[in-house]
Parts: structure tokens; C-alpha cells; sequence
């Protein structure tokens, strides 16, 4: 078992054990700072769309026509929604190709500097996304686009880079659950994001609240309150993730060797099997034929970064990759829509929509660490994804049937979230680190990133597509189709890895099988 293997090698592990600590809340609260921003977003969209539509179609805040002549984009909320999905797929497809970018690079430059500059200039765009424009009442479409776009590849930075450092400073042993811990960054951020819009957002709407004066300066500070609650939204989120940048870039150690500790690959060495990856189902090395290699000597020990080319031909990557695609559509579909679908389907209020939010993401959470755990224990992945994601169709179902009672969906969503968003995590952050170092690479650090890229970025390319087709198929056929198109897409996740589940579990009735045999 995996999980007792950590404690067998204590005594090597406690010489540095803080070390391991501080990456660990560094990457974990980097990416966290990153994904707040994006949440925050997603959790303004309803504000968003008021402020960008006249009074003639806006229906839910009384304002003067004047008031929004001067920066109204659309004519309709219809439109706004759909440039609100616009946005999105713009995001995640710079995102995507970003990604495929930022691995290459995170491999040749220094993990910290890559980092922190993506944490730092995106903190920027994000505060002249939502904040400098509201201070100068400049409203465009086409500069918004723009901004987005580069938001997209400067955010692309961040997942390769911390997923290459844990894999740096964690090895395979307890991988699954200390990854599947660590992956919930993604989530905690998004509560962050939640709670800080919504606690902006309850502030301003608590003014709007206030009956309505016949005079215009109070119809107008209306309006002000409404644009503060949009503008410190952005400004609050921005500032931190700027500030959490500039302690990466002082902090943050990406590897042991860089204070004088040895390697990862040392540690590896204790390990009667640590070149056999988890995700390959092979019982000995002899029976992997490779076309090529990745280092010609096996006595060379200098980290050497891999191709693009090299890492797609990597056992499991392609695979898991285009199973990512499909997966991080719904996931993430529930990451930019959750908030507006409460508010939209059931009438709630956007700040109780941005907090019922949270337990999509608490059940990732969960669903992460557990079945990384159960993986670890297995030691094979694919069986447990597979599980989770035939779990996951049923929850769908469950939750497209969501009673208008805030508890019930709460329960239903954080179900959901358990065998969606706990899959989501293995893929991204261990299953990823697996394929980083299996024995085709030779234990080069220098793969990590480069595979991280590739799986995120397809996944990303799939989540880009999804969002332009949920606005679509919401504005034509109704949230229930929505649901359908989520079913179908996480059926596609289990063929896609099913190759490699049949793999694992014929594996694990062989070891167990001799495992009788020997008793």
C-alpha cells in the first residue's frame, strides 16, 4: 500500500519536512489567488448583464433611461448572456493555447519567474478589466475581447507551474491523496471568489433594496452602487492576487536541490517499483517497447526537457487528455454557470446564488482527496475515475430535477460536485504528475510541465467549446438540455479511458490472483 510507504521512509522525509509544507501552502493558496479571479467573474455575471442593458429591457432594476444610455452594450439581456458566454470561450481557448505554450516554457525557465509574472499580470488585466474601465465609463466590446484574451494566456501560466513544482518536491508514494488534497486549490478558490463577490455584491444590492426616490440624484446613486459593487468586485481580487505574486516570486522554492536536498528521484530509489507508473498497466518493464528515447545514456543525470512531440507519445497522455476535454467542459460549465442558472431557473437572489455555489465545489473537494486515496491504495487510477464518472451520470440527472428548495440543491450540487469535480482534480494534478514521471522520461523533472500543458490545455479547448454551446443550447432549448449535453459529454470521459480501465483492472485480478496463489 502507498500510504504506508510514506511513513516507511520518515526518517528521509523529516530532514526537510517544512520545506515540503511551504510549497504545498504556496502553490496550493497561488493557484487558489488565480481561480478566485476567474470565479469572481463568473459570480457578477447577472450585475454584469444590467449593467450592459438599457432600462427599456432591464426589468429588474428601475433606473432612468439616461443613466444607461452612456454605456449600454446591448439591446437586450438575451444578447448580453450571450457575449457573457462569448467572453468565456474567448478565455478558455487563450487559456488553451496558452497552456501548450506555458509547459514548454515552465520546462526551460525558472518555475518561480513564470509564476509569478502570470499571477502579477494577470492581476492587472483583471483590474483594468473590471475596475479602470468603470472609473472611466469606457464600455467595449471588441477592448473586453482583448483583455480576456490575454487574461487567458497569462493565466495559462499558473497550473503547469505548480503541478511541475509539487511533482518536484512530492513522489509517487501517497501521490493520489496528497495530490487530490492539494488539487482542491482550484475549489477554495472559487469559494474565495464566491465570498468575496457576494459579500461585495449583498453590500450594494443591500442599497438597492431601498425604495426608490422620485428624485434623479437618488435614482443615480442607485445606479452608483450598483457599478461600486461590479468595480470592487475585480479591484478586491486583483489586489491580492498581485500581492500573492510578489511573495511567490520571493518564496517559493521549485525543487530540493535548489537549497542543497536531494532530489526526488532519490527518494524514488527506496521504491522496489518506483518506475512503474500508475497509469500503465504493464507488470515489469520488458514488456514496454518505446520507439524512441528520451535520453540515450541512462548514466546521464542532467534534467533535460522533453519535446512537445515526446510527451504526446507518452503512454496515457492522448488518452487522458481528450477524456480531460469532455470532463473539464461539464466542470467547468458548473464553474462559469452555476451562479447564473440558480438566479436564472429558480429566481434566487446573485449573492445567494454566489454562496449556494460553494458546495459544487466543498463535494470536489472531498471527492478528490477520497478517491485519490482509494487510488493510491489500488495503485491504478483509471478503475476509480471510471466508478465516479458512471456515479457522476446519475447525479446529473438527480440534480437537473432539483426541487426550487435551497437545501435540497445544495445536497444535490455538493453530490455532484463529488463525482464530477473529484475526477477533475485526479486528472489535472496526479494523474498528470503520473504521466510526468514514468520511466520513459527516466525521472526528468523536466517532462512535468510540458505533459501538464498538454492535458489542461486539451481539456481547456474542450471547456472553450462547451461554454459557447451551454449559452446556445440554454437561449434555444431550455437548462434540461443542458443536462443531456453534460450526460453525454461524461459518458465520452469513460470511453475514452476505458481502454486504460480494462488495462488496470485486468492487472489488479492478476496481482491478486497471484497473490492467492502465493498464499
Amino acid at each position: 500500500m502507498a500510504w504506508p510507504y510514506i511513513f516507511q521512509r520518515g526518517t528521509l522525509i523529516s530532514q526537510f519536512s517544512h520545506h515540503h509544507v511551504v510549497v504545498f501552502l504556496l502553490t496550493f493558496f497561488s493557484y487558489s489567488l488565480l481561480h478566485a479571479s476567474r470565479k469572481t467573474f463568473s459570480n457578477v455575471k447577472v450585475s454584469v448583464s444590467k449593467q450592459w442593458t438599457p432600462t427599456a429591457f432591464n426589468k429588474s432594476t428601475e433606473l432612468p433611461a439616461e443613466i444607461w444610455s452612456s454605456n449600454h452594450l446591448f439591446p437586450n439581456a438575451e444578447e448580453a448572456t450571450l457575449f457573457l458566454g462569448t467572453l468565456d470561450t474567448i478565455f478558455l481557448f487563450s487559456y488553451a493555447v496558452g497552456l501548450f505554450i506555458s509547459g514548454v516554457v515552465g520546462d526551460r525557465l525558472n518555475l518561480r519567474w513564470v509564476l509569478s509574472f502570470g499571477m502579477c499580470s494577470s492581476a492587472l488585466v483583471v483590474f483594468i478589466f473590471g475596475t479602470l474601465t468603470e472609473w472611466l465609463h469606457f464600455y467595449n466590446k471588441w477592448f473586453y475581447c482583448c483583455l480576456w484574451i490575454v487574461n487567458g494566456l497569462l493565466q495559462s501560466t499558473g497550473w503547469p507551474c505548480v503541478v511541475a513544482v509539487m511533482g518536484n518536491w512530492f513522489g509517487k508514494a501517497g501521490r493520489g491523496v496528497i495530490f487530490g488534497l492539494w488539487s482542491a486549490c482550484a475549489s477554495v478558490g472559487n469559494i474565495l471568489g464566491a465570498c468575496l463577490a457576494s459579500s461585495v455584491l449583498q453590500y450594494g444590492y443591500e442599497w438597492i433594496s431601498v425604495p426608490v426616490s422620485p428624485h434623479p440624484l437618488q435614482h443615480l446613486s442607485f445606479s452608483v452602487v450598483l457599478i461600486m459593487a461590479i468595480l470592487y468586485a475585480f479591484l478586491v481580487t486583483a489586489s491580492v492576487q498581485f500581492a500573492g505574486g510578489i511573495i511567490i516570486f520571493f518564496g517559493l522554492l521549485v525543487s530540493p536541490e535548489e537549497i542543497g536536498l536531494p532530489g526526488i528521484e532519490a527518494e524514488e530509489n527506496f521504491e522496489e517499483d518506483s518506475h512503474r507508473p500508475l497509469i500503465n498497466g504493464a507488470e515489469n518493464e520488458d514488456e514496454y517497447e518505446p520507439n524512441y528515447s528520451i535520453q540515450e545514456d541512462s548514466t546521464i543525470t542532467q534534467a533535460k526537457a522533453i519535446s512537445f512531440n515526446q510527451a504526446c507519445c507518452l503512454p496515457g497522455v492522448i488518452p487522458y487528455s481528450l477524456a480531460y476535454a469532455c470532463l473539464k467542459l461539464v466542470n467547468y460549465s458548473f464553474f462559469f454557470w452555476l451562479p447564473f442558472y440558480l438566479s436564472n431557473n429558480f429566481g434566487w437572489k446573485e449573492a445567494e446564488a454566489d454562496k449556494l455555489s460553494i458546495w459544487y465545489d466543498v463535494g470536489g473537494i472531498i471527492g478528490g482527496t477520497l478517491q485519490g486515496f482509494i487510488s493510491d491504495v489500488l495503485q491504478k487510477r483509471a478503475p476509480i475515475l471510471a466508478l465516479s464518472l458512471l456515479l457522476a451520470v446519475g447525479s446529473l440527472v438527480g440534480y437537473s430535477r432539483s426541487p426550487n428548495n435551497k437545501s435540497i440543491n445544495a445536497l444535490l450540487m455538493a453530490v455532484t460536485g463529488f463525482f464530477i469535480g473529484g475526477p477533475s482534480n485526479m486528472i489535472s494534478s496526479a494523474i498528470s504528475a503520473d504521466l510526468g514521471r514514468q520511466e520513459l522520461v527516466q525521472g526528468s523533472s523536466e517532462a512535468l510541465a510540458t505533459v501538464t500543458g498538454i492535458v489542461d490545455g486539451t481539456g481547456s479547448i474542450g471547456a472553450a467549446v462547451g461554454q459557447y454551446l451551454v449559452s446556445l443550447i440554454q437561449d434555444n432549448l431550455g437548462w434540461m438540455w443542458v443536462f443531456y449535453f453534460f450526460i453525454l459529454m461524461t459518458s465520452c470521459t469513460i470511453v475514452f479511458i476505458s481502454p486504460l480501465m480494462v488495462r488496470e483492472i485486468c492487472y489488479l485480478v492478476q496481482r491478486r490472483h497471484a497473490h492467492t496463489l502465493n498464499e
